[in-house]
């Protein structure tokens, strides 16, 4: 029988929850099923092995459904740098040519911004109608991006965003209400009262990592920011 090799365990501390999580880097077989997503260029299969490797990698007991999206994105960077080294390339187009421009990414610099703001995520929509809003989890992503047309998606957002509901004396808690229903309630929401659940979802965390060159082909000067997973497979 062949011998195995020995993978080395580490610990990374998830970002929402300050829970300590044990992780091995990932190998050949992982790293297969990442290149396949991205010569697709499609964002959907990308998120999908996204979520397979992360599944496969984390030997501690955390259902990934139920992890915020900045929680993934931020697990990935740190299982990327551990298997394939720190820095990675990425090809940003110029801002003034669109020329594209290799630059180098030190993954262990990627950080999550807006974890500390205390986001009051209770909205009080009429006298008597209030709700609670939660971050997205990666389920509630991959379900957005499976909407058609972005309008379907933004409204999807706000559905999957929606975590209790305050009518009265009665609450609901919106995972238990049929689809159906939920998408009706956020239709029938004003424009005021869409843009402020709007507003407060643009507060979520999310990585963060500033890039800075000169273009190859115009010498301007770019600054640019990388905000979520996909930013940083360009």
């Amino acid at each position: 029988m062949l011998p195995k090799l020995v993978t080395p365990k580490y610990d990374m501390i998830v970002p929402s929850t300050g829970e300590t999580i044990t992780y091995r880097p990932y190998v050949v077989k992982e790293e297969k099923i990442l290149l396949i997503a991205l010569e697709s260029k499609d964002d959907k299969l990308i998120e999908k092995a996204v979520i397979n490797i992360i599944k496969e990698c984390i030997e501690s007991p955390i259902n990934i459904d139920e992890l915020t999206t900045f929680d993934v994105e931020f697990i990935f960077v740190t299982l990327r740098s551990q298997s394939v080294g720190e820095g990675i390339k990425i090809n940003p187009p110029c801002e003034h040519c669109e020329e594209p421009n290799e630059v180098l990414i030190n993954l262990d610099k990627v950080s999550v911004i807006n974890l500390e703001n205390k986001v009051d995520k209770h909205i009080k929509l009429t006298d008597d109608i209030s709700v609670d809003l939660k971050w997205h989890t990666m389920k509630d992503r991959v379900e957005d991006l499976q909407k058609k047309t972005e309008t379907e998606t933004v409204i999807n957002m706000i559905a999957t965003s929606l975590e209790t509901i305050y009518s009265g004396e009665d609450t609901f808690v919106v995972k238990d209400a049929p689809k159906k229903e939920v998408l009706e309630f956020v239709e029938s929401l004003n424009n005021d009262q869409f843009s402020e659940i709007v507003d407060i979802l643009a507060n979520a965390p999310h990585l963060n990592y500033d890039v800075n060159f000169n273009c190859k082909k115009c010498d301007k000067e770019n600054s640019i920011t990388l905000n979520g997973l996909i930013d940083f497979f360009q």
